[in-house]
């Protein structure tokens, strides 16, 4: 009987798979699998090499699949996992100095025996906040032992200077962007820009837009958002300005207007949220050029929803999503695509 075959396993925001499968399918890659949360594709060295640029992807793992591959058993059989811990490392030894193992029965023996293992044979130390990660996991039906290429998740941009309470994640920014048919676009407005997370996917997706400008009215945002402009060298290409939305700040005009919407925490306790997104709508009015995009993303999707439909803007199409928060609580936000009716 033929052993499984190592796949990559490349985990994304449920939600978002429309997103992962458009980029996937733009570079030529092949799909064997799909899940709520991932999709597989087969594995070779130019397959790790490529997948590190995703922008969509959250995550990427090398993985074998098998209906034996249970803790006892691989504690029997380690050379299975120091195969895939071999294709991991082979080509960025120095950037794994420790491991860690997701594995339900971490105290066990048989859980042990392979620590020791991963110890002995690759000189690693075993630590919580660790660079390789190993899983051993049965997510359906099925055993999965699997291994993270990368020391940190794609998901983390070398751009951040500061992680900013409650900032977009750049997946989700990459997706909204992929939404405002930015390929044939000269100009790009981000309001509430926050930490310039999608003004800086935007920028490092798209040389051809010319006018990227973003605004927000918190003093501590723009700090930090010229910081990560400046880290991702995009300084000279990129503005952001200090404005308050109901003062109806005048940039001109633009192809696409893009904004991750206050909500929640993230608002002033005085503020009247429905005033705040009806001046937003009226402002992107204002401000689009015909046949422009516009793209939201926001919890609080059904009041944005119904402001949207008193308005000139038309909904042609809306991604749910679904989040896991640090409180191990869920956040259903909605990415919504808009266009100017006809």
């Amino acid at each position: 009987m033929n052993e499984p075959e190592i796949k990559v396993k490349l985990s994304h925001t449920i939600g978002l798979k429309p997103v992962v499968l458009k980029e996937l399918k733009q570079l030529n890659f092949q799909i064997l699998d799909e899940a709520d949360d991932s999709v597989f594709i087969p594995f070779s060295d130019d397959v790790l090499s490529k997948i590190k640029h995703l922008r969509g992807v959250a995550r990427a793992y090398v993985v074998l699949q098998s209906d034996k591959y249970h803790p006892m058993y691989i504690s029997n059989h380690k050379s299975i996992l120091g195969s895939l811990i071999d294709v991991v490392i082979r080509s960025n030894k120095k950037s794994f100095k420790s491991f860690r193992i997701n594995c339900a029965g971490s105290e066990s023996s048989e859980v042990r025996s392979i620590s020791k293992y991963v110890q002995e044979t690759y000189d690693l130390e075993e630590k919580e906040e660790a660079d390789l990660k190993i899983h051993i996991i049965k997510p359906e039906d099925i055993w999965e032992i699997g291994i993270q290429i990368t020391p940190r998740p794609l998901s983390v941009r070398e751009y951040k200077v500061v992680n900013m309470s409650g900032a977009m994640d750049p997946t989700i920014a990459h997706a909204v962007n992929s939404f405002c048919n930015l390929d044939g676009a000269s100009s790009y407005l981000n309001v509430f820009s926050g930490s310039a997370t999608l003004l800086i996917e935007a920028g490092q997706s798209f040389p051809n837009l010319e006018k990227l400008v973003g605004f927000d009215n918190d003093k501590k945002h723009l700090s930090l958002s010229v910081q990560n402009v400046k880290k991702a060298g995009l300084i000279k290409r990129i503005e952001v300005k200090e404005a308050d939305i109901f003062d109806k700040p005048d940039f001109g005009k633009f192809d696409a207007i893009a904004s991750d919407l206050p909500f929640g925490m993230l608002i002033s306790k005085n503020e009247d949220l429905e005033k705040l997104y009806k001046t937003f709508v009226d402002y992107c009015e204002e401000k689009l050029e015909p046949g422009g995009r516009l793209v939201v993303y926001t919890s609080e999707h059904e009041l944005m929803e119904s402001i949207l439909l008193k308005s000139h803007f038309r909904i042609i199409q809306s991604l749910h999503l679904k989040l896991i928060t640090n409180a191990n609580t869920y956040l259903k936000p909605k990415i919504i695509v808009c266009e100017f009716k006809n």
